[in-house]
């Protein structure tokens, strides 16, 4: 290969994030069974993501405070929603951004993206928590400042380069339609996307579709992104409580939507990737105050008894 061919590779091909490329969900050529195989730099790799999230099992961690999120009240930030084949993604505005919550630093929330089965009786999360997979699942994904807003600059050198934010999502315990409002309205959008990119006229807010969750108790573990080139660089944020949304919507996803953005293709269902092996990584959370109180118990309890032996 000419040696002026091998610097602009080594140069300019994206490190973290895969372009379009050939792989898929459905077809058996490309399906999530091809990927450790065709991206095996990390595809097959010991941090992959999703996991299952066992609760019992987590580790309490003080670090793991609120977030500060910037702009998510803001209801002009979504600016475009698309149908790229395999997902819907909306792109977000610039000056959205998340920090605290235990990251190192500001992150710039770039999109986010949704995951499926097949509407309410076939569920698609790709996280699961206690072995319990949820009908749909919302990840932001956001990265550190420093790499301007930009997926294909985080280096895979920076295990912490990119964080997302995952929202598992459930059908409303309640009968009823077209609910919540935010959601009724971003889904108006989904027959309209087949081949465009379509702006969001909606006055639409993070906050608004995030309504209902408590954004302070959350799960954290270090993984991947969950498609190629599934680049383990991810710190993940997984948020105990779900949306609720009505069942109604939640099935629009899986009839309205076609893999090759055209009305007479298959229909996008399943587009989750299966859990991945935890090998041995840890899954952290809040301290609860029950848990502070007995630490505090134990070491002043400790603290006495050394007063009290004789020296």
């Amino acid at each position: 290969m000419n040696q002026l061919v091998v610097i602009f590779l080594v140069l300019f091909v994206p490190t973290a994030y895969s372009a379009e490329g050939a792989w898929c969900y459905h077809d058996r050529t490309c399906d999530v069974t091809t990927w450790p195989t065709n991206y095996s730099s990390f595809c097959n790799g010991s941090r992959q993501s999703p996991i299952n999230i066992v609760s019992a099992t987590t580790i309490g961690n003080v670090n793991l405070t609120a977030f500060t999120f910037s702009r998510y009240k803001d209801n002009t930030t979504l600016k475009t929603i698309t149908n790229n084949g395999r997902t819907v993604l909306v792109e977000l505005d610039s000056g959205v951004q998340i920090s605290g919550g235990g990251l190192s630093e500001v992150y710039d929330s770039l999109q986010f993206h949704l995951h499926w089965g097949n509407g309410t009786s076939a569920p698609g999360s790709e996280h699961t928590v206690d072995d319990r997979r949820y009908p749909m699942e919302m990840h932001i994904v956001n990265t550190k400042t420093i790499y301007n807003r930009s997926l294909t600059n985080v280096s895979t050198a920076d295990g912490t380069g990119i964080a997302a934010l995952s929202f598992l999502i459930e059908a409303l315990p309640v009968n009823g339609t077209g609910s919540p409002a935010a959601w009724t309205a971003l889904t108006t959008y989904l027959d309209n996307i087949t081949e465009n990119v379509v702006n969001i006229t909606h006055r639409i807010s993070l906050d608004d579709l995030l309504n209902g969750v408590d954004r302070t108790k959350y799960y954290r573990y270090l993984g991947s992104l969950t498609t190629p080139n599934c680049t383990e660089a991810v710190v993940w944020t997984v948020f105990k409580d779900t949306i609720k949304v009505s069942q109604d919507l939640i099935n629009l996803f899986s009839t309205r939507l076609h893999l090759d953005q055209s009305s007479t293709s298959e229909l996008m269902i399943n587009n989750y990737r299966k859990t991945q092996a935890s090998n041995g990584r840890n899954v952290t959370t809040q301290v609860t105050v029950s848990s502070a109180s007995e630490m505090c118990f134990s070491l002043g309890l400790m603290a006495w008894m050394l007063l009290m032996l004789p020296w």
